[in-house]
């Protein structure tokens, strides 16, 4: 007999919590539901009820409260066929996607987890018992870059590689003539995506254009201690746009005009992919994943981490090479294909339904319900 469409339960955070992970659940989920599949996201974030929402404030009650509220709503993953649970590390991934994966495989769900932090050599070193034997618990471990898959093949894992994507069709791509220094940051503000380096960067570059803007958009802990450091660093030009929707993201990078990251810990960033999409001259460090999105000198700019002078010679130097700029923003863009929902499809078709391809993910129904023995062996 067979069945359509198997559901997908996708375990991450909402929109609530703004970041790459919780815009690549979406977006799976939607692309998903466009294709005929059963789809939801359990969030990992569920709203406090109304009267404790200030509770969100405080730390550590925030997370017991949190978790009140998150562990029983795993019950669920009882209506799903696979559990798609979207990970980070350290203690976060103790918190939401060990329980995520644990309740789906008492309720004999498939399991997969989707891996997507940068700090993961730290984290599979370090934490021994409190990462490894959960692991195993995943049918198959997905991550989105040849990076992380060779983070966890050195510790004995086979893991299954399927990129980001982004939706072309939400971007405008145009050409930057003029190439201005309108410069855009969409990284939140914690201290390892280094903000704080684009600001002193800037400060450096206006001493060639006193008319220059930096607009960063994000929230996170760090921003009173960043805009502190724009006040003090800079003359004008930086504007705290705060955390931005991803519907209204697509504006943002149509009003600016070369993109900059500072990260030092990273994967494969989303905002480097929308950036391409829009047309933007991308510098970037190269933490985790992006040398292989932002190749010097093809398809961007390369600077070392925690390095405003450098970054600052970087931003002049696509000014000063506009049409180089331009052929690296083209050439970047043009390589976006891969980068697709199309382009993953099938990948996901495999993982949900292993065995089986197609975009409506038709697979038969025992096949499903007993999928081949886990791959995920590793004894540390």
């Amino acid at each position: 007999m067979i069945r359509t469409s198997p559901s997908v339960t996708v375990v991450a955070a909402s929109l609530d919590i703004l970041g790459g992970q919780g815009v690549q659940a979406r977006a799976l989920v939607d692309a998903l539901r466009t294709d005929g599949c059963d789809a939801a996201l359990l969030a990992i974030n569920p709203r406090f009820p109304r009267g404790f929402r200030w509770l969100r404030r405080v730390p550590y009650l925030r997370t017991a409260v949190n978790q009140l509220l998150y562990l029983p709503s795993l019950a669920r993953l009882a209506a799903c066929d696979v559990a798609h649970v979207f990970s980070a590390s350290y203690a976060s991934f103790l918190l939401a996607p060990m329980p995520a994966m644990l309740a789906a495989r008492l309720l004999n769900k498939r399991v997969v987890l989707h891996y997507h932090s940068g700090e993961a050599d730290d984290h599979l070193e370090h934490w021994g018992p409190l990462v490894h034997p959960w692991l195993r618990l995943a049918d198959e471990i997905v991550v989105p870059s040849a990076y992380l898959e060779r983070v966890f093949a050195r510790y004995g894992y086979h893991v299954r590689v399927i990129p980001n994507f982004v939706d072309l069709t939400s971007f405008r791509y145009r050409e930057r003539r003029p190439l201005t220094p309108k410069f855009l940051s969409t990284r939140n503000l914690e201290a390892y995506y280094g903000v704080d380096v684009l600001i002193k960067a800037f400060a450096r570059y206006q001493h060639n254009d006193p008319l220059a803007t930096l607009t960063i958009a994000g929230y996170g802990s760090q921003e009173s201690k960043l805009r502190s450091l724009a006040e003090l660093v800079t003359k004008r030009g930086v504007e705290f746009v705060g955390r931005v929707e991803p519907a209204a993201m697509p504006r943002l990078y149509d009003e600016a005009d070369i993109f900059l990251n500072a990260s030092v810990v990273d994967n494969q960033p989303v905002s480097i992919l929308e950036a391409f999409a829009s047309g933007l001259p991308v510098i970037s460090t190269p933490a985790g994943d992006i040398p292989s999105m932002v190749r010097e000198s093809e398809t961007g700019l390369i600077v070392p981490p925690n390095d405003p002078r450098a970054m600052a010679a970087a931003m002049v130097a696509t000014l000063e090479r506009r049409e180089r700029a331009l052929d690296m923003a083209a050439r970047a863009h043009g390589e976006l294909s891969k980068f697709t929902w199309s382009a993953v499809r099938d990948a996901w078709a495999a993982v949900y339904a292993p065995g089986v391809q197609g975009s409506r993910f038709r697979v038969l129904g025992s096949q499903f319900l007993n999928p081949e023995p886990r791959t995920v062996n590793h004894e540390p």
